[in-house]
């Protein structure tokens, strides 16, 4: 198999030397520069020392916006929840995540020092990648998204993270992935065992200073300085 092309990344390390690594994949239309500016919103411990990583998307048509050209990590079908995720198009963002996660090991950083996150479409990138990689996470980060292929999750979920934390948060008034899409997620995930941490604020698609901080708690405690 052709190893993926690394995706472009905005890199942001909060001390010198990091002994661990978040990759933080955005939304649709967006860049790695809309979250990259939320480190410091994250509230981190001084002595915290982690790589930030916030790749860039690549450039596809997107259907349900009539095939406009957006950065994404995969194609969006329709509006409906079983429409949102082209299954190539995701395993297609898995590599390249994983390619990233390969990566960080090599400058020193094992996956069990490793959180995936994102949000929205990113958020589902980061679950469908983390639930299946091959090695313990420390953490998976999930905002304001849905869980993809949980048809497929009994026989591709990787041993390694059954017990991995998953720090999963919603707005209680998106517009766009609608409260109970998360929700249903969240529940098919306890259903099968799955560690969650469960936080919900009033706010639309977006995110708040404390969602920001209580994501920086979650960090702080998955990813303790050695």
């Amino acid at each position: 198999m052709t190893e993926p092309t690394l995706l472009s990344s905005i890199e942001i390390e909060t001390q010198p030397n990091p002994d661990a690594a978040v990759i933080w994949m955005h939304g649709l239309g967006d860049s790695g520069h809309g979250w990259a500016s939320e480190v410091g919103s994250l509230e981190l411990p001084s002595m915290a020392r982690i790589r930030f990583l916030f790749p860039h998307a690549p450039i596809m048509p997107i259907t349900v916006n009539q095939g406009y050209r957006m950065s994404a990590w995969y194609d969006v079908a329709g509006s409906d929840l079983s429409a949102r995720a082209d299954l190539s198009g995701i395993r297609a963002s898995q590599a390249s995540i994983e390619a990233l996660l390969r990566r960080e090991y090599n400058r020193g950083i094992a996956p069990s020092r490793t959180v995936l996150a994102g949000f929205s479409q990113g958020g589902a990138v980061a679950l469908y990648t983390g639930l299946r990689h091959s090695e313990r996470l420390a953490g998976i980060v999930a905002l304001s998204t849905y869980l993809i292929g949980a048809e497929t999750l009994r026989e591709e979920a990787s041993e390694a993270n059954r017990q991995t934390p998953i720090f999963m948060a919603h707005g209680t008034v998106d517009p766009v992935v609608f409260p109970q899409w998360g929700e249903m997620s969240r529940d098919a995930l306890r259903e099968r065992r799955y560690n969650i941490e469960w936080h919900t604020y009033p706010m639309p698609h977006s995110a708040t200073e404390q969602e920001l901080r209580d994501v920086g708690a979650f960090l702080a405690r998955v990813l303790p300085a050695l």
